[in-house]
This record gives structure tokens, sequence and C-alpha cells, in this order.
């Protein structure tokens, strides 16, 4: 939820205004639930982008953000300054460009491969990040790991800029192996027009997912559609319904590539001559 500007404390906006130089204008941002303030704010000192919140979760995902940009170069926005009064309050820079287009064939999946290439070899220090059951509501001993994950890589977290792709609202960090973060790439993918088989080809140009068994790989995407199926029950939100769909998808090809196996593999009887009779139903 996104309050209005005059919600926060004068403390607050005076802080604002010492560092942006001025009077400033503020434009809300068009998504995204994180923090209780998120606005593009323009002052003489230039144009940032200002994060502010109070509650619990919202000071905890800010803090998250302000973690991840330390120990992420280059693909976070850079933090500018950030302090604390009557709440927390956190400035990034603005960064200006356009989502990428992740359909397939798209040129921006080639700037995507080579940000996916150098965050799954970034390590997650501490203790201070999301273990996988509290970020996703299920787990695996496989998804248990010491990667640095952003869990939530949908187009509008990410802009393309002169300098490659980079990503925005850090909030749900998470600690885990690194093919966890391709696995929740997946529905995005397949809502960017791929289908499920295609973005599974797709993503397996990155070791972590070949180096994962397919066991492993069918029972997250199981659950991951169970768990947004049971999701879009409870909200009228329309991406939430977005992403039943997408998981789902994933989950019914992989349910159906299970079942050809198992025909496949499966013993054929034999007539007393020796013919192999084949049974379709």
């Amino acid at each position: 939820m996104r309050n209005d500007w005059t919600t926060l404390p004068e403390s607050v906006t005076t802080g604002i205004a010492e560092r942006v130089g001025g009077t400033f204008d503020a434009v809300p941002a068009p998504s995204g639930d994180h923090a209780e303030i998120a606005s593009t704010v323009n002052g003489p000192a230039g144009q940032v982008f200002v994060k502010a919140a109070s509650g619990e979760l919202s000071v905890r995902s800010l803090r998250y953000e302000l973690a991840a940009t330390r120990t992420i170069d280059r693909h976070p926005p850079a933090v500018l300054w950030h302090f604390e009064s009557e709440g927390w309050l956190v400035a990034t820079e603005h960064l200006a460009g356009p989502h990428p287009d992740l359909s397939p064939g798209s040129p921006d999946l080639d700037l995507l491969a080579a940000t996916l290439t150098a965050l799954q070899e970034t390590p997650a220090p501490g203790k201070t990040w999301f273990t996988p059951a509290a970020r996703l509501g299920f787990t695996h001993p496989a998804m248990d790991g010491e990667t640095l994950i952003h869990s939530d890589l949908n187009p509008a977290n990410l802009i393309v800029t002169p300098l490659g792709l980079r990503i925005v609202d850090w909030a749900w960090a998470t600690k885990a192996a690194a093919w966890v973060e391709l696995a929740l790439l997946v529905p995005w993918l397949i809502g960017s027009g791929h289908s499920a088989e295609q973005a599974e080809e797709w993503i397996a140009q990155l070791p972590a997912w070949t180096a994962t068994g397919r066991q492993v790989l069918d029972d997250f995407a199981s659950r991951n559609a169970t768990k947004w199926a049971a999701k879009s029950r409870q909200s009228a939100e329309t991406w939430v319904h977005d992403l039943e769909v997408w998981t789902g998808e994933w989950a019914d090809d992989v349910r159906f590539s299970v079942g050809v196996h198992r025909f496949e593999s499966a013993p054929q009887p034999l007539d007393p001559a020796g013919t192999v009779f084949t049974f379709l139903r």
C-alpha cells in the first residue's frame, strides 16, 4: 500500500529536502508494495528514488535491500544515502530505462543471461537473509545453499541501462541454492511468451540448472503451482492469477513429460509369437 506523502513526519520530509538540495517534487511508483512510500523525487541536486517505511515488515524489507546492495556489485541500484527518523528511509539512485523484453528471440535475453551468470556466483554472507522456506512457503533439502538470490526477477524489477541489466527491489533477498533463482524465473518466461519447454531449454544454458536433479525441479514446479493456485482463490489481483496460470502451465508440462517417460520406459506385453503390442488410451 502506497500512503500519501502527507503521512510522513516532518522530520523525514525535512531530511529528504536537505539531501536533495531543497524543495522537491515526488512521483509515486506505479507498482510494488514493500514500502509505505516509494517515489521518484526530483530536487535541485538531481533525481533519486526514495523509499520510506515504518511498519515492521517494510522496515525489514528495506534493511534487506541495503544489505543486498552492500553485498552485490553493479546489479542493484546504488544507495546514495539513508537515515532513520521516526521510521526508516533509504534513497537509491534513480535508474532510467525500459524493462526488458523477455519474449522468445529477444536480444534482451542475452542481457538476462549475462546478469544471471554473475548472480549465480554471488555468495550470501551471514544470516541476514530469508530462507527458502520463509520466502516461498515450502522447501526441499536441495533448495538450501549459500547463494544470494533475488527471488523475484519479473520484468518489472529489471531495467535495461547502458551498463547492462540492473535489478531493483531486493526486499525478498534469499540465501538458497543457485538453481532456485532459475526455477522462480520459469513462470515469468512463460508469461513472456515461452512455452514451459522453451523456458527450460533457455535456462539450461546455466550450469546450476543442469546440475540439479530432474525430480527436484519437478517437485519445485508442482509445489509452486499448488501455492499460487491457493493464493489465487483468496486474491483478486491480476498478477496473482497470472502466476497461477504460468506456474500451472509449467507443472502440467512436467506431469505430461513424466507420464510420457513412464509410458516409453514401461515394458510392452508380447503375444505368444513375440509381437509387441502397444496399448494407447
